[in-house]
C-alpha cells in the first residue's frame, strides 16, 4: 500500500514536470527540425544527426558544428569553437548547484548533462519562487525536453535526406531567438530585471559589433550579472536605512 502511495506520488511529480516542459518542447521541436535538415544538408546521417543530440544536447553548438562540418573544418577547430560556446553553462551550473545538494552523484552528472539555456531559466525561475521541486519533476522536464529535441533532429535528418526543403522560407530559424525572448520575459520580477536584461542585450551587441568572437557572450553575461548584483546590494541597503 505504502509503495502504491510513493508510485502514484512520483508519477503525479513526473507529470507536472512534463507539463512544465511544454513550452521548451514547442520550441525544441521546430529547432530540432531546422538542426536535422543542416545536417543533412553538411553530409551527417540520419543516425550521425540523432547521436549528436543525444550526446551533445546543445543546441547552438550543434547548428555552429553542422555549419563547421559543411564547410570542411577540422575537428579540433569544431571542438574549440564549441567549448567556448558553451562556457556559459559554467554560469547557469554555479548558480544551480548550491540548490542541487539532495541529488545524489548519478544524479547530479545526469542533471548536469541536460542543462541548457531553456530548461535553466525554467528551473531557476522556479527555485526563485517556489524552492527545489522534487527529483522526480527535475528529470521529467529535463528528459522530456531532450527527447523532443531528438525527435525534432531525427525528423529534419529524415526530411533533409528526402525532401528539398528552403530552411528560410519556412521561418523556422526565428524559432530560436522567439523561445529565448519568452524565456527571458518570463525571468522578469522588476524593473530592474528589464533594465539588466536590456544593458546585457546592448553590451553583447557592441562587442560583436566591435569584433570579438563568442566571448563576447560570456563578457555582457558577468557584467551585466555584476551590474545587476550590485544594484540589487544597493536598493537593500537605501531600504535598510529607511528602516533605521
Amino acid at each position: 500500500m505504502t509503495f502504491s502511495f510513493i508510485d502514484q506520488e512520483l508519477k503525479k511529480q513526473a507529470l507536472i514536470g512534463m507539463i512544465r516542459a511544454v513550452p521548451i518542447i514547442l520550441g525544441y521541436l521546430p529547432i530540432g527540425l531546422a538542426f536535422g535538415i543542416l545536417a543533412s544538408t553538411a553530409g551527417l546521417s540520419t543516425t550521425a544527426a540523432a547521436a549528436m543530440s543525444v550526446f551533445v544536447f546543445a543546441g547552438s553548438s550543434q547548428l555552429i558544428s553542422v555549419g563547421l562540418i559543411g564547410a570542411g573544418v577540422g575537428v579540433f577547430s569544431i571542438t574549440v569553437t564549441v567549448f567556448l560556446v558553451n562556457l556559459r553553462h559554467m554560469l547557469m551550473s554555479a548558480y544551480l548547484a548550491p540548490h542541487m545538494r539532495k541529488l545524489k552523484l548519478w544524479q547530479l552528472v545526469l542533471f548536469s548533462y541536460e542543462i541548457t539555456d531553456e530548461s535553466f531559466a525554467m528551473h531557476s525561475a522556479y527555485i526563485r519562487k517556489k524552492g527545489v521541486p522534487p527529483v522526480a519533476e527535475l528529470f521529467a522536464l529535463n528528459i522530456s525536453a531532450h527527447l523532443a529535441w531528438v525527435a525534432g533532429s531525427v525528423l529534419g535528418a529524415w526530411l533533409g535526406s528526402s525532401i528539398t526543403l528552403d530552411i528560410a522560407a519556412l521561418g523556422i530559424d526565428f524559432a530560436l531567438p522567439a523561445m529565448f525572448i519568452a524565456l527571458l520575459v518570463m525571468q522578469f520580477e522588476s524593473y530592474r530585471h528589464l533594465a539588466v536584461s536590456v544593458f546585457s542585450a546592448l553590451m553583447g551587441l557592441l562587442l560583436y559589433l566591435a569584433g570579438m568572437n563568442q566571448l563576447y557572450i560570456i563578457l555582457a553575461t558577468v557584467t551585466a550579472a555584476t551590474v545587476g548584483v550590485l544594484t540589487e546590494r544597493k536598493s537593500n541597503q537605501v531600504e535598510e536605512d529607511k528602516l533605521v
